[in-house]
């Protein structure tokens, strides 16, 4: 078995030169301290949009875009098509879950001060590609065209509508028309299929080319010395091979969560139907959509739903461009002020997140 194996890297290395690249990455070195273990969880994010992009592709041979077809289609995936109930689920969960991991690797990069000079873009890319994350996870919610689904990108596009200026434009544009209907749905699914997965892998590109170029960022205290062979290892294989048996655990565990709790259908949409009570957005909208509720009518000349909209806009370009004002930690000085607020938006995040969920 290992001369075969020989063989076929032999007969590769030859036409593409292999060795060439195994050493340029065995050349590639990770930094080794108490908080090592965040660094993997870019990994697994990239390891659930490779699930998200597989299963996608396996339900796309048998899902049909339309409002008259949809939720047949899913109907027949789940019921008649073998093992396809189990896709549908390992879709659904590997969604939720890659948004979760990217969230904790953003917050990580972020408490690590990983965002400073020389690594703006990467960062840029990275919140870019989250953002997309979470256009992936709404698109996608509509295609069933179950009951819960349609009034909740309802209810989402029109707090979209609310945006001052373009909201109404950008409602119309999202939804295909003044109000969600077939069109919507083959909007969303040109949306969850074409467009943003073509932008995802484009950043995608961006940022892994970056993060080997750059090499993987070191604490502050850390920053400017030689590293010992105990405090750093290579990145292959050492670290390549505890990445590649993290996502054979991430992977059992998604199998688990899929085959215990699969994915539910419910009842087909119903535009004539009055909207059925507790509607509400998936988990990763439930702070925002919370926070809403308890802004009042309105806070003196402003709606306190479009206020509540323009604070969490400005909260995320705020968040997309930290590294141009935290100028301290690009000098390789510590910025409580970030810490602080990072820890805030963890808390805040949690909180409104479990409120939702329990109001």
């Amino acid at each position: 078995m290992k001369s075969l194996m020989k063989k076929i890297y032999n007969w590769f290395d030859e036409r593409v030169k292999l060795e060439d690249l195994v050493n340029f990455m065995g050349k590639k070195y990770v930094p080794v301290h108490r908080h090592s273990v965040w660094y993997y969880f870019g990994g697994v994010t990239l390891f659930f949009f490779i699930i998200q992009v597989i299963t996608g592709i396996l339900l796309l041979f048998y899902y049909k875009a339309s409002s008259d077809l949809a939720f047949e289609s899913i109907q027949f995936i789940m019921s008649k098509v073998e093992f396809g109930w189990l896709v549908r689920s390992i879709h659904a969960w590997s969604a939720n879950l890659f948004i979760l991991a990217a969230f904790i690797h953003m917050f990580s990069v972020l408490f690590e001060k990983s965002y400073r000079k020389p690594r703006e873009i990467t960062w840029l890319t990275g919140m870019l590609m989250f953002f997309l994350g979470l256009g992936f996870g709404f698109s996608g919610y509509l295609l069933p065209w179950n009951e819960l689904a349609f009034f909740a990108t309802k209810v989402g596009s029109d707090i979209f509508g609310a945006i001052p200026l373009i909201g109404e434009d950008l409602k119309i544009f999202m939804r295909g028309g003044e109000d969600v209907t077939g069109a919507t749905l083959s909007r969303m699914f040109g949306f969850h299929v074409a467009l943003f997965p073509a932008i995802f892998s484009f950043l995608l590109v961006i940022h892994l080319l970056l993060v080997q170029r750059q090499g993987i960022s070191q604490p502050i205290e850390m920053e400017g010395k030689e590293l010992d062979k105990e405090k750093k290892m290579p990145f292959f294989p050492n670290f390549f091979l505890r990445d590649l048996l993290l996502w054979l655990l991430v992977l059992n565990i998604l199998a688990i969560l899929s085959v215990f709790f699969p994915s539910e259908l419910g009842h087909k949409a119903d535009p004539f139907a009055s909207a059925p009570e507790g509607i509400k957005p998936e988990w990763y909208f439930l702070f925002m959509f919370q926070t809403l509720k308890y802004f009042p009518a309105h806070v003196w000349f402003i709606e306190g739903e479009v206020l509540g909209i323009l604070l969490f806009g400005a909260a995320g370009i705020l968040w997309l461009l930290i590294p141009f004002w935290d100028t301290k930690s690009s000098k390789g000085e510590k910025n409580r002020l970030v810490n602080y607020l990072g820890i805030f938006a963890v808390i805040f995040i949690i909180v409104l997140t479990i409120l939702g969920w329990l109001l």
